[in-house]
């Protein structure tokens, strides 16, 4: 049994020409709420609830820098294995635009400087406290690390989109790190 076309034209637009139309009209949509500002159109009071998450999130990542320049001062033979975690925590710290002095290519370079490390921690921080014991002071960074991921993660439901993002990638990171200095080291 043979089946031919109908010999009538269809009534009505084609089916492809209303997926062009639906797929110009989303395309338009997205162009629109891509602005060159993330945060354009957002209240005043979220734009600083954003900005103050930023900072916290910024100041929070110098610290855990500074808690890792302490255990690389304290044990110079764990320095290769934690350059390039720290290094990446830098670039955390740049990404939230805190620290803007130190760059991660300049700070990686440098190594670890007490003095940035007493005034990146925040006040009753115990950074420049390293246990004698390399095994517990990987521990110790390895701590910090998932109790900051922890925290970045539940923070993710009060900020906005492009922050959220920034907060859950960095939150990721951080969740590698502790594997690499538990079970991945």
């Amino acid at each position: 049994m043979s089946f031919s076309a109908s010999p009538r034209p269809p009534s009505g637009p084609r089916r492809r020409s209303l997926l062009v139309s639906a797929a110009g009209a989303a395309g338009a949509v997205l162009l629109v709420g891509c602005s060159g500002d993330p945060e354009a159109g957002e209240p005043a009071a979220e734009r600083s609830a954003a900005d103050a998450a930023r900072a916290r999130a910024g100041r929070d990542s110098e610290a855990l820098a500074a808690r890792y320049a302490a255990v690389i001062a304290a044990h110079p033979g764990l320095a290769e294995r934690l350059r390039p975690l720290r290094e990446d925590v830098l670039r955390h710290v740049a990404a939230f635009g805190a620290g803007r002095a130190a760059s991660p290519g300049a700070s990686a370079s440098s190594g670890a400087s007490p003095s940035v490390s007493a005034r990146a921690a925040g006040p009753g921080d115990d950074v420049g406290r390293v246990p004698a014991d390399e095994k517990d002071a990987v521990a110790l960074l390895a701590g910090a690390e998932r109790k900051l991921a922890d925290r970045r993660a539940e923070a993710l439901l009060e900020v906005p989109g492009e922050l959220a993002r920034l907060l859950a990638s960095v939150a990721a990171a951080g969740a590698a790190h502790v594997y690499l200095l538990t079970d991945g080291g």
